[in-house]
């Protein structure tokens, strides 16, 4: 009877190193004693529900000094055991196959694109062969090249050799900037180093393997967070995949908590830029003055606007409080005060040059609703035909900023816009009222927004405005034309009295009531200004 392998830690001087497997120990055998060195067992165990890898070893206070720091391991009475997170580094790092996987090599065959393509690989003669009898080991490890490239990089120790037989398959380039060789990211580039090196090297895949668990989790991230495609290399790289995981768990928080796709999309990038900070750091063993460090960091070093801080303290609070359980965890973390920036405004004479200025119905028309109505550009280009009341002179705008529903007034005159533009339309909308090159599909924020930059250009306005300036110049104008604060906060779907009544700050009839001193100084002599 044999004993079934264990994977052992060698532990000197606050570090670990893995050891070979003990093999073939009989029953009743006794381990040889070793000076210096804590033998270790790894186990995976399910503990409370969740996965788990156990360590087992004699008591020993610095090793589980250095335990608890370095892997956040936690003890368990019913185990009688320290027991680690259950993630790709550690089971990497201990010895343990990959969850899931018989082996690396049908990791790679499963997640590797296949691109056809010709491999040609020349005989490798018997006498070559018998130069490598000591198989030297190839690493492979995903890289990216200067043209931002997903390459498989090849690493070596120095062996002319080795170099000439890699050299000898279709593809293989040189890369500067990780000073090695690498082949396209498919799956025959891998059977290609095999057929290669049978028999002649030994082929690591573990880092490969490990970047390709990683990217799969984080392209999940991404099209939950409403991506189409981002795949960040230094994210993948920089980013845990214990920490990708909490990330996951964050964004599958947010869709249950129905939050829009834009502060999904916002809270991801806050959350994924914090993570990266940490590199294989846990999130969730931080403490609140952790984090109140990391918000001095961005403030001093990083120069954030106070805007920007506020966005990642939100996200940060919803990982910690909403996803963590950490109750009241930001109480003792001040908020840097906002700058009060008063909304910019296009007189009327302006605003004629602009709505002059597109050639194209549809671009004039998608101007004149936003201005006519103070909506937002995602309102704009959501407009469907079934919002259009003509009898009652209304436009519904549906579920927008705050998942509100209202209506606002639709002006005869842009109604009259609307049907001539409808009319002229070589293709008809069928769904939405501006609908993009795709039938059926809205029109691009993208698109909208450039038309808008196009027409204050040809009007030749030099003012620094953007297309939500149309709706800042609607609630202003019409705070000048004396309509009550209120119903303009209704028109504009704001939540709070507090956010229209910014307005009230450029109101221009009460600026052009107020006298200026320097115009009594020089009203009674006037002689004065010409010396």
């Amino acid at each position: 009877m044999y004993m079934k392998p264990i994977t052992y830690l060698h532990y000197s001087n606050n570090t670990f190193k893995l050891c070979p497997s003990r093999m073939g120990l009989r029953d009743g055998e006794a381990l040889p004693r070793r000076k210096k060195m804590k033998e270790i067992q790894y186990k995976p165990v399910v503990h409370k529900g969740e996965k788990r890898i156990a360590v087992i070893f004699k008591y020993d206070s610095k090793l589980i000094t250095a335990l608890r720091k370095k892997t956040a391991a936690k003890w368990s009475k019913t185990m009688c055991a320290w027991h680690i997170a259950d993630t790709a580094e550690h089971r990497i790092k201990c010895g343990l196959a990959l969850e899931g996987e018989e082996t690396s090599q049908k990791i790679i065959a499963q997640a590797l694109i296949i691109i056809p393509e010709k491999t040609v690989i020349k005989e490798v003669s018997s006498e070559t062969k018998e130069q490598f009898a000591g198989l030297p080991i190839l690493i492979l490890k995903p890289i990216q090249t200067r043209d931002k490239e997903e390459k498989i990089g090849i690493f070596f120790k120095t062996n002319k050799n080795i170099e000439i037989i890699i050299r000898q398959i279709a593809g293989v380039k040189y890369c500067t900037v990780n000073q090695c060789l690498h082949l396209p990211f498919t799956k025959i580039s891998v059977k290609s180093l095999q057929t290669a090196f049978e028999n002649i090297a030994t082929i690591q895949y573990d880092a490969l393997s490990l970047y390709l668990r990683k990217r799969k989790l984080n392209n999940d991230i991404n099209k939950k967070a409403g991506y189409k495609s981002d795949t960040s290399f230094e994210q993948i790289f920089e980013i845990s995949t214990h920490n990708l995981q909490l990330l996951n768990r964050c964004i599958e928080q947010l869709h249950l908590k129905a939050y829009s796709t834009s502060t999904i999309r916002t809270y991801k990038n806050e959350m994924s830029i914090f993570l990266q900070t940490l590199k294989n750091k846990h999130a969730d063993t931080l403490t609140t003055e952790d984090i109140r460090q990391y918000i001095h960091f961005c403030i001093n070093n990083l120069k954030l606007s106070e805007n920007t801080v506020h966005s990642r303290l939100n996200a940060l609070k919803f990982m910690y409080e909403q996803v963590l359980g950490h109750e009241k965890f930001f109480v003792e973390i001040p908020r840097p005060k906002k700058h009060l920036q008063l909304p910019k405004v296009l007189g009327e004479e302006e605003l004629r040059r602009l709505f002059n200025a597109p050639k194209n119905l549809k671009h004039k028309a998608i101007l004149f609703v936003a201005y006519s109505a103070g909506l937002r550009v995602s309102e704009v280009i959501n407009l469907r035909l079934q919002d259009i009341d003509r009898e009652r002179k209304q436009l519904f705008i549906h579920c927008s900023k705050g998942k509100k529903d209202r209506y606002v007034m639709l002006s005869p005159l842009v109604l009259d816009v609307l049907e001539q533009y409808y009319k002229m339309s070589e293709v008809k909308p069928v769904n939405y009222l501006f609908e993009g090159q795709e039938k059926g599909k809205p029109y691009s924020i993208r698109s909208a927004q450039q038309i808008f930059h196009e027409a204050k250009k040809t009007a030749g306005i030099i003012k620094s405005l953007s297309f939500h300036s149309l709706r800042h110049s609607f609630a202003t104008h019409l705070l000048e034309k004396g309509v009550d604060v209120i119903f303009i906060k209704d028109l504009l779907g704001h939540f709070d009295i507090k956010t229209t009544e910014r307005y009230l700050h450029i109101k221009r009839d009460l600026l052009i009531n107020i006298e200026s001193p320097i115009d009594k100084l020089y009203a009674k002599h006037p002689g004065d200004r010409e010396k």
